[in-house]
Order: structure tokens, then C-alpha cells, then sequence
């Protein structure tokens, strides 16, 4: 069912340089993510299952693919009043400034907001993996007659100081907030009524507000940042309250999150599945045909469409679309995000889109469109933990091979 009275504000993040270089040539939430999907298509299509179809994107860095990949995906269509708008930074007469944070973000599109006159307004990030109904977190604001809600889950003291936790009462209302606490002050801010396993709740940064509340706040406070600076200085003056989410949630804007969350997708019984059809992730429809597979050994690996792989082992791997992969390549713990294009042009001393003959690849990450050679072994043979190379990264022991990276021949990396 739709909701009219909320709009959904998704904010695309800055410059994404935990993602680096995933994020060389794109936005962070346009980061290819479980063979044929973007980040950005989790945030919007709970939207959509939740009945949310009126959507801003707020976009800055590298948006040219994240605003292509909106426009070609979410289109609703002439019969319905919903959109999936993109709202880039722009100088404009109030300000002449980028976004400074995610609170000055909203702050600058107020008067789209505005226009909208939706009652609610909920805040998302762009680069967040889960999956939720939003509509029992409206009700938990709505049925609180709460100024700002705030989604939260349950964490373990060890996972405490990465995130910005929340003392709520047995009301569920916020007493406290503290940005990644640890020690003494972490001890503070526990909650009444958790398991003792997870006796902390940290913020999503996931917000509901109700609108006019939302405006009055921005306008009043120049602060750039909801988990910074609005939040905290809400608790007491406002009707802050939490909503507990109990489900899977991971922020993948880490090398070494996103990396473990895609090989989370290759099990047998995944944390977090693509394969609800009640709850789908969205995606841009393309006509590829199926993948085919010629003598290969493959082991627990997700495999998107339109690839061709030829007498290769693949274990514990995400396969993109269009992925070519030749003989008597061995791949492990792997993310390949495949291709834009089939190469139909052979060009000498050049290798073709995709993996050649004889290579071992092991704990990488393949990013779009690159060309590995013929014999070529990648599996950071050094054991860097972070190393910026000529044509290769290495983040948090991960080998990242960059978009459109040409490696030769008989390359060890």
C-alpha cells in the first residue's frame, strides 16, 4: 500500500575514500554489490516494498553512473504520482556551498522538501545492507507521538566504539548519545531491558522525523551533521525516540566490510538473502541471456548473467555480469563485478575484457571492465595489509584491481 504522508531522503555520501578505489570513477552507493546490483538499490527499493514511492537522492561526488543507473532503473511510471528524483548539490541564492554533512545536505533541499507536503520524512544513508519494512518504524513514531525517531540495534561491547549508541528509558526514549564511546563513558550510556550479549544500542543512521518538526530544526540550527551535532542536541528539548530493529544491518562502506558482505551472498543460507520474493532488491532490467559454464569446478559462488567461463575452478565468489573467465584459472574468495560490454575487438598486446588462461586469484576484488592477462597471479604474495601500487590497491589485505585496469601477461601481484 502506499504511503503519501512520508517522503524518503537517501543521502549519497561524500567522497567515499573508505571505498577507494571502488570509488575512483563513482559514487559510493553506484558501487556494483552482489554480481548485478548497485548499493544505492537497497535503501530505495525498501522503499519501495514498504509503499515509501516518493524519493530524493541527494548526490555530490562522482554522480555521472549513480544518476545514470537511477534514471534507467526507477521509472514508476505515468500512472503513478511516486518518483525517484536525483537532487545534486548546486549553488543556488541561499548558498553557494557543497554539502558540508548529511544535516546541511537536507538543509539546502529544504524548499523541494517543502514542496512535497509529505507529514513524515524519513533520512537514509546510501551505503547501508538490510533489509526492513519502514512501515513499523513509522508506527513506532506515530504511535509514540515522537518529534524524531531513531532506528537502532543491539550491539556487543566490542562493536560499541564503531558507532554512535543511544541510552534510551523503558519508554524507548533517548536519555543519551554519545559518538563512538569506549571505557568508562561506553558503560554510561547502557540500556534498560537488553540482552546481556548486547547491552548497547547503536544508531543506523536511519531517521524519522515529522516534517515540519524537521524543517523548524534546520532552519534554528546551522549544525552539518544529524549523528554529530541534531541528534544530541534534540535529546531533551524534543520527543526523541528509539525504534529496535532486530534484523540484519551491515554499513558496507568499508573496503573490508563490503568485501565479507558480498562473500556473505555465496552460502547456502546467506545472512542476508537476495531471494526474498516478497521483499525484492530492485535492479535495472537488462536483456542478457543465462551464463554458461564449460567443464568447471565452482563451489559455493554467486553467478550473475550473461558470463561465459570455460575449465575454471571458482570457489566462494561473487561473478558479475558479462564475466568472461578462460581456461585453467583457479579463483578464490573472490568479488569479480564483470563488465559494461561484450569486447568484440582484439587488440595486439591487449587482453580482452576480462580474466585469461592460467591465473590464480585469490581474496580480490575485480572491479568493472578490467583486462587480466594470460598467466597473471594475484594474491597480495607480499601480505600488505595497505599499499597503493601502479595499477593495483591493497586495502585491508584485500587486492583491488581498479575499473578499466589493463594487467599484463605473466603479473604478480
Amino acid at each position: 500500500m502506499k504511503n503519501n504522508d512520508v517522503l524518503a531522503v537517501i543521502l549519497g555520501g561524500g567522497k567515499g575514500s573508505r571505498l577507494f578505489p571502488l570509488t575512483k570513477y563513482r559514487a559510493k552507493p553506484a558501487v556494483p554489490f552482489g554480481g548485478k546490483f548497485r548499493i544505492i538499490d537497497v535503501p530505495i527499493s525498501n522503499c519501495l516494498n514498504s509503499g515509501f514511492d516518493k524519493i530524493f537522492v541527494l548526490t555530490q561526488f562522482n554522480t555521472e553512473s549513480l544518476h545514470r543507473h537511477i534514471y534507467r532503473t526507477y521509472r514508476l511510471g505515468r500512472f503513478s504520482e511516486g518518483f525517484v528524483d536525483i537532487l545534486a548539490a548546486q549553488q543556488t541564492v541561499e548558498s553557494m556551498a557543497w554539502y558540508q554533512g548529511t544535516a546541511d545536505a537536507v538543509r539546502q533541499n529544504l524548499s523541494y522538501i517543502n514542496e512535497v507536503n509529505a507529514k513524515y520524512t524519513i533520512i537514509l544513508s546510501g551505503d547501508h545492507l538490510y533489509r526492513m519494512d519502514y512501515n513499523k518504524f513509522l508506527n513506532t513514531h506515530i504511535s509514540n507521538k515522537a518529534d524524531i525517531s531513531i532506528s537502532v540495534k543491539p550491539v556487543a561491547r566490542k562493536e560499541a566504539s564503531e558507532f554512535g549508541i543511544l541510552q534510551i528509558d523503558e519508554a524507548n526514549r533517548v536519555q543519551k548519545f554519545l559518538e563512538k564511546p569506549s571505557g568508562e563513558l561506553l558503560d554510561s550510556v547502557k540500556s534498560p531491558c537488553l540482552p546481556v550479549k548486547t547491552p548497547f544500542l547503536a544508531s543506523m543512521g536511519i531517521y524519522i522525523f515529522t516534517t515540519q518538526t524537521l524543517i523548524d530544526i534546520l532552519n534554528e540550527n546551522t549544525s552539518a551533521d544529524f549523528g554529530k551535532h541534531i541528534i544530541p542536541e534534540s535529546i531533551g528539548k524534543l520527543r526523541v525516540i528509539a525504534h529496535q530493529f532486530q534484523g540484519y544491518w551491515r554499513d558496507i562502506g568499508t573496503m573490508d566490510a563490503f568485501f565479507h558482505a558480498n562473500l556473505e551472498l555465496t552460502s547456502i543460507k546467506p545472512p542476508f538473502t537476495l531471494y526474498d520474493a516478497k521483499f525484492p532488491i530492485y535492479t535495472r532490467a537488462r536483456s542478457l541471456s543465462g551464463s554458461r559454464l564449460d567443464n568447471c569446478h565452482i563451489e559455493q559462488t554467486l553467478l550473475a548473467d550473461g558470463c561465459f567461463i570455460e575449465k575454471s575452478t571458482i570457489k566462494n565468489t561473487v561473478i558479475g555480469i558479462r564475466t568472461l573467465i578462460l581456461q585453467n584459472t583457479k579463483i578464490e574468495n573472490c568479488v569479480i563485478m564483470g563488465a559494461d560490454y561484450y569486447d568484440s575487438n582484439i587488440v595486439k598486446n591487449i587482453p580482452p575484457v576480462g580474466i585469461g588462461k592460467n591465473c590464480i586469484i585469490r581474496n580480490a576484488i575485480i572491479d568493472k571492465n578490467a583486462r587480466i592477462g594470460n598467466n597473471v597471479k594475484i594474491m597480495n604474495v607480499s601480505q600488505k595489509t595497505n599499499f597503493d601500487g601502479t595499477h593495483f590497491y591493497i586495502r585491508d589485505g584485500i587486492v583491488v584491481i581498479p575499473k578499466n585496469t589493463i594487467i599484463q601477461d605473466d603479473t604478480v601481484i
